[in-house]
C-alpha cells in the first residue's frame, strides 16, 4: 500500500525535527521538507505532532514558534528551559534543567514556557 501525501510529509517532518540539534521555525522546516508538501500542510502536520505529543512549540522572546521534537523519557514534560542564542538565533531545549514554579494556591499552572537568552557553546 502507497503512503498518502499527509502521511509522507509526517514523516518527512518529524524525522527533520528528530535529526535537528536546536528547535526549527515553520519557515525551516518548510525549507526542509523540500517540496514534499506546501506550507499549509506543514502547519497541519505541525498541529497533528503536537497534539500527538512527538513535538513541542517554544515560543522565542521575538515571538517566533519554533518546534522542537519531544523524546520521551520517564518524566517526560514540554515544561522545561529553552536556551535562545543571541549570535546564532537558535534555540535549544535544555530538558536536564528544572525550573520551579510557585504561585498562591489561588492559580493553577497548566503549563509554562521558559526562555534564557545569551551565547551559546558553539558560538562563545
Amino acid at each position: 500500500m502507497k503512503q498518502s501525501r499527509n502521511t509522507t510529509a509526517k514523516a518527512t517532518i518529524l524525522t527533520a525535527l528528530e535529526n535537528a540539534h536546536t528547535a526549527l521555525s515553520h519557515a525551516e522546516l518548510l525549507a526542509l521538507v523540500n517540496g514534499v508538501c506546501d506550507r499549509v500542510t506543514v502547519y497541519r502536520v505541525l498541529d497533528r505532532l503536537v497534539k500527538e505529543d512527538k513535538v513541542h512549540k517554544v515560543i522565542t522572546l521575538d515571538g517566533t514558534i519554533r518546534y522542537a521534537a519531544c523524546y520521551h523519557k520517564e518524566q517526560h514534560s514540554h515544561n522545561h528551559v529553552h536556551f535562545n542564542c543571541e549570535k546564532c538565533n537558535t534555540t535549544t531545549c535544555m530538558e536536564t534543567v528544572n525550573p520551579e514554579v510557585q504561585l498562591s494556591s489561588d492559580y493553577t499552572i497548566t503549563s509554562y514556557n521558559f526562555t534564557v537568552t545569551g551565547i551559546c557553546p558553539k558560538c562563545n
